[in-house]
C-alpha cells in the first residue's frame, strides 16, 4: 500500500474565528470566501488532493451550512475508495460539543479506526498556503516519528498567537509551548519564532493511546497544542518537525519563497487578500500543475465598459476582476474583486476587497474598505476617506481604519448603515460584535430583506436603454 492510500486525513473545519468578526457571524473560519472565487478551506483540500490523497474527513461544526454546502456541491471523489466526506459535530460521547481540537478527532476515532490506516494526517481547514503534503508524509516516515509537526519561521512579535517550536538541531522537538506572551526566538534567527502551523501527522496508534488518555483527563482541555504535543514531548516520544521552507510545488520556480498565511484577523484577511491580488502575487494561483480548486460557476466573463455613449471609458489597474462583474466607466485600482459585482459610473474604489453579489453606486468613492457579500453602496457614498468620520458612521472598523460591511448591507449617501434582517439577528446573538454596534450607526431592514439577496439584480436590467442604469 502507497504512503497516500496508508494515511487517512482529518480537515479542522468547526473553528469559529471569533476575530473575522462580522465576516464569521454567518459562517464558520474555514468558509469565509478568499480571493475573489475561492473559500478557504479549498486550499487545504486543494493540497491533499494535488499530493494525491483520497481519503479525508472534514470535521465540521460551527455555523456549517455554507461550508458543507459548498463541500457537497463542489468537492466530491468518484473513484472506488475514494471520499472527501463531510462529518458534523455528532455528539457521540454525551451531549457535548467538540472540547476541543483534540476531542473532535477523540469524539470520532470510529473513523480512524475503520480506515485501518498507519498514519493520520490532522491538518487545520483555515489557512492559506500552497504545501505537496506526500514531501512532509515521507519525512514522517523516514524519521520513524510518533507525531510529525509542519513548522514556518514568523516575526516574534506575531509569534504569541502559535504553538512554539525548541528543537535540537537535528529535528527533533525537545519543547512546545502553545501560544506564550514572550514567545523564545530562534537560536540562529533573533527575532523571529518557529511556530507550529497546526498541520500534523501522527502513527495512528499514538494518536489512539494519546487520545484516549487525554479524554479520561477532567482537567484537560482536550487541544493538540495545549494538552496533546506537550504530554507527547515530555514523555520522549519521537516527535520531529517538518521545516515547510523546504517544500516544493510542481511547477513553481526554484527558490519562490513559501507562503503561508494565518487569516485569523479583519487585518490579516484584508493583506493576504491584497498580496494575492498585487502585481506580483505572493501565491500563484495560475501553476497549471496545482491548481486551487473550488466552486465551478455559471457566469459570463468580466466586463469592462462604457456606461454609454458620453461615458468614459472603465479604467482598471492592478486588481483581479472575477467572473460575471461588470465594471462600467468606473475607476477600480488594486481591488480584489469577487464574482456577480458591478461598479457604475463616476464610482472610484481602490484598495479594497470586495466579495461576490456586490453593487456600488454611481459616483460612489471608496478606499481601503472590506465589504461582505451582497452589500449595497448607495450613490455618492464615501467610505473611507474620512478616518474620524468612518468610525462615527460604521460600527466595524480596524485599528488601521479598514471599514468592514457586514453582508447584505445597505450604505445610503447619508445617515445609518441598513443591516439585514437575519445578520441583524445573528449579531444580536454575539455580545462582542452588538456591543460595536453604537446607537445611531445602523437601523435594520423593515423590508424583509435577507442577506444572501445579491445586490446586483437582474443583469438585464443594467443595460435597459442602452444605458447602464
Amino acid at each position: 500500500m502507497t504512503q497516500r492510500m496508508d494515511t487517512l486525513v482529518m480537515i479542522m473545519a468547526g473553528g469559529k474565528g471569533s476575530r473575522l468578526g462580522p465576516l464569521t457571524v454567518h459562517r464558520s473560519k474555514p468558509g469565509v470566501p478568499f480571493a475573489g472565487r475561492y473559500r478557504i478551506i479549498d486550499f487545504v483540500l486543494s493540497n491533499f488532493v494535488n499530493s494525491g490523497y483520497r481519503r479525508i474527513y472534514v470535521l465540521t461544526q460551527y455555523m456549517s451550512s455554507s461550508l458543507i454546502k459548498h463541500l457537497n456541491r463542489n468537492w466530491r471523489l468518484s473513484g472506488f475508495g475514494e471520499y472527501i466526506e463531510v462529518v458534523p459535530a455528532q455528539m457521540r460521547l454525551g451531549e457535548f460539543w467538540y472540547r476541543g481540537t483534540a476531542d473532535a478527532v477523540y469524539q470520532n476515532l470510529n473513523l480512524v479506526r475503520d480506515a485501518r490506516a498507519s498514519h493520520v494526517a490532522i491538518f487545520g481547514g483555515d489557512h492559506v498556503y500552497k504545501m505537496a503534503v506526500d514531501q512532509m508524509d515521507v519525512f514522517h516516515r523516514d524519521n520513524n516519528a510518533d507525531l510529525t509537526i509542519a513548522a514556518f519561521p514568523v516575526p516574534k512579535a506575531e509569534a504569541s498567537a502559535f504553538g512554539i517550536i525548541h528543537t535540537d538541531g537535528r529535528g527533533r522537538i525537545v519543547d512546545f509551548i502553545e501560544k506564550p506572551a514572550d514567545p523564545p526566538e530562534m537560536p540562529d534567527r533573533p527575532g523571529w519564532s518557529l511556530v507550529s502551523m497546526g498541520n500534523y501527522i501522527f502513527k495512528r496508534e499514538v494518536l489512539e493511546r494519546s487520545l484516549v488518555d487525554d479524554g479520561g483527563e477532567p482537567t484537560s482541555r482536550h487541544d493538540f497544542g495545549r494538552n496533546i504535543i506537550p504530554k507527547l514531548v515530555a514523555e520522549g516520544a519521537r516527535v520531529f518537525v517538518y521545516d515547510f521552507a523546504q517544500n516544493r510545488i510542481p511547477g513553481e520556480p526554484e527558490g519562490v519563497a513559501p507562503y503561508w498565511r494565518d487569516v485569523g484577523t479583519i487585518e490579516s484577511y484584508f493583506q493576504a487578500n491584497m498580496e494575492i491580488r498585487a502585481r506580483v502575487p505572493s501565491l500563484d494561483l495560475y501553476n497549471r500543475q496545482w491548481r486551487i480548486r473550488s466552486a465551478q460557476r455559471d457566469y459570463p466573463p468580466a466586463r469592462c465598459v462604457r456606461a454609454g455613449e458620453g461615458f468614459g471609458p472603465a479604467e482598471v489597474d492592478d486588481s483581479l476582476i472575477c467572473e460575471g462583474s461588470i465594471i462600467a466607466s468606473a475607476k477600480v485600482s488594486e481591488v480584489m474583486l469577487s464574482y456577480d459585482c458591478f461598479i457604475h459610473a463616476g464610482a472610484e474604489v481602490s484598495d479594497s476587497v470586495i466579495l461576490s453579489g456586490c453593487d456600488i453606486g454611481r459616483g460612489a468613492k471608496l478606499r481601503r474598505v472590506l465589504l461582505d457579500k451582497n452589500v449595497h453602496i448607495e450613490p455618492g457614498a464615501v467610505i473611507g476617506y474620512d478616518a474620524v468620520q468612518d468610525r462615527e458612521r460604521f460600527p466595524f472598523v480596524t485599528e488601521t481604519g479598514i471599514v468592514c460591511i457586514p453582508k447584505g448591507t445597505v450604505v445610503p449617501a447619508h445617515g445609518p448603515c441598513i443591516l439585514a434582517n437575519d445578520l441583524a439577528e445573528l449579531i444580536g446573538n454575539e455580545p462582542e460584535l452588538l456591543s460595536q454596534l453604537r446607537p445611531g450607526t445602523f437601523v435594520v431592514s423593515m423590508q424583509s430583506r435577507h442577506s444572501y439577496e445579491s445586490a446586483t439584480g437582474p443583469r438585464f436590467k443594467k443595460f435597459a436603454g442602452g444605458e447602464v442604469q
